[in-house]
């Protein structure tokens, strides 16, 4: 008979791997390869490396900082 703890690691175990599955369907996104908010170049190591970036580094921690 599975006790309060087994039901509660089978429950999360569920939803993590519900998770991952529609994460696993999302689309990525192609990077922008000019920044949104400054129209900069984006370098090609962020657009790459950063799957669906919008802004250059600068502009992403001005936009960080004002959240």
């Amino acid at each position: 008979m599975a006790d309060a703890a087994d039901f509660a690691n089978d429950h999360a175990e569920y939803f993590l791997q519900l998770s991952l599955q529609r994460h696993a369907r999302l689309p990525d996104r192609p990077s922008a390869q000019y920044c949104e908010d400054c129209d900069e170049p984006i370098p090609l190591a962020r657009q790459q490396l950063v799957a669906g970036c919008e802004t250059c580094v600068d502009c992403q921690d001005l936009r960080e900082r004002r959240r």
